[in-house]
């Protein structure tokens, strides 16, 4: 791998750090004001919602200058709304700013590793990407609940600067502010990300043609009989995988009796396995075998529902080391054929672009179904086995859908490197 790969890769691990660690910081805090408990997965949607506003500019935006810049630039608004916490403004708008830059931020990140090295290392990268991420959301969860202890935020609590008044009054305000810092160390990598050297200029700026420029890549990457395979399979993966986190914390405060730091730890758990399943699939998945890991996320959701006969800590703690297994395992495959087929037809911000634009409409239907079962009163028991079933089901229609796209097509010539005629 060439050096600045593994800047990206560090940068990519600080500024995810704070991301997760600001999300359970932004929990406590809506507790704190007594926010009503549906409010919680909605703090997620806040997020992920400038993922789907802005997916026709970003795509534009990250390929109109060095892709290091961009991640720079973006950083720095998540430190904006990070701050903007600490000023009393409420938690959904100011992690809404936090996502705003995030939406930007992505492209880059992933769009500079198509720029930076050559399709047959794009598995390996992508294997290191996603278990940074990994790790910073393993890092990130624990240092979250880690800072709302009542020890540690006592002693932030405690710490006097002369002649200067920060607005740090309560637990959750002492972790934000620890979180700024962990924004600023990602800043400090972007700054030396390398210029790969790419062309960065666009044919437009004009809203309008983004707009149409982005449905013509939407259009084109789902009509890609592999394309739309690897997009399908992702955007349940990112959606899943979102509700999931708020799934665990419920689940462990009714079937385990844990407390929201407790809670948040395992989901630190999770992500240990999800980081065993990515080095995994980096090691023993092709680029050209990828679609043959799907049956990895049908299990998924499979072993999910096994979680509501489960009321011990220790088989607990394996049973989510599982789950994030699978994940991982199925989704670094699955990524890196996105990332490729994307690449080739649109180029890699906009690819990139539209692979958010999609992953976030899961996200948003998802958590906002369990957001819904949250208000209703559902029970977390009934909610686990909805959630698995919905998984396993999605995941068949997809295999379905694969079997009929390979009786007409050779999914091996599908993956060449050549640009396919007619959007194939």
């Amino acid at each position: 791998m060439k050096s600045g790969f593994y800047t990206i890769i560090a940068a990519q691990f600080f500024s995810s750090l704070a991301d997760n660690a600001l999300l359970v910081a932004a929990i406590a805090l809506l507790r704190e004001l007594h926010e009503p408990a549906w409010m919680t997965p909605v703090l997620k949607q806040s997020f992920v919602v400038s993922y789907v506003i802005l997916a026709p500019l970003v795509g534009a935006f990250a390929d109109s200058m060095a892709k290091g810049r961009v991640m720079l630039v973006t950083n720095a608004v998540k430190i904006i709304g990070c701050g903007a916490m600490l000023v009393d403004v409420h938690p959904l708008l100011a992690y809404a700013i936090v996502g705003f830059g995030a939406a930007a931020y992505s492209p880059a990140k992933y769009g500079i590793l198509t720029e930076l090295l050559p399709p047959e290392q794009l598995v390996i990268a992508n294997g290191w990407m996603e278990g940074a991420t990994v790790a910073s959301i393993i890092f990130g969860v624990l240092l979250g609940g880690a800072l709302i202890t009542p020890r540690i935020s006592a002693t932030l609590l405690g710490l006097d600067f002369p002649f200067i008044d920060f607005p740090i009054d309560t637990p959750p305000d002492a972790a934000i502010a620890v979180i700024v810092v962990a924004y600023f160390i990602a800043t400090v990598f972007n700054w030396f990300i390398p210029d790969t050297g790419v062309d960065h200029r666009v044919p437009s700026t004009n809203p309008v043609f983004l707009i149409r420029e982005f449905s013509h890549c939407v259009g084109l990457l789902w009509r890609d009989r592999l394309g739309q395979i690897s997009l399908a399979t992702t955007t349940l993966f990112w959606g899943a995988g979102a509700t999931l986190q708020f799934i665990v914390i419920d689940w462990g405060a009714r079937a385990l009796g844990l407390n929201l730091a407790q809670a948040s730890m395992l989901q630190g758990v999770v992500a240990v396995g999800v980081a065993v399943g990515c080095v995994l699939a980096a090691r023993l998945v092709s680029l050209r075998g990828s679609v043959g890991v799907l049956p990895i996320g049908a299990a998924m959701g499979v072993v999910v529902m096994l979680m509501v006969f489960v009321h011990n800590i220790g088989v607990a703690m394996a049973l989510m080391i599982a789950i994030g297994a699978c994940a991982g395992f199925f989704v670094v495959p699955m990524n890196a054929l996105l990332q490729h087929r994307g690449h080739v037809l649109m180029g890699a911000g906009h690819s990139i672009a539209v692979q958010n634009f999609n992953e976030n409409i899961g996200i948003l239907v998802m958590v906002g179904l369990y957001a819904l079962m949250v208000r209703a009163g559902i029970s977390i028991s009934t909610a686990i086995v909805l959630f698995g079933l919905s998984v396993t089901a999605v995941m068949l229609l997809v295999m379905l859908r694969h079997r009929s796209n390979q009786r007409e097509y050779d999914s091996m010539h599908l993956i060449g490197m050549e640009k396919p005629e007619h959007g194939r």
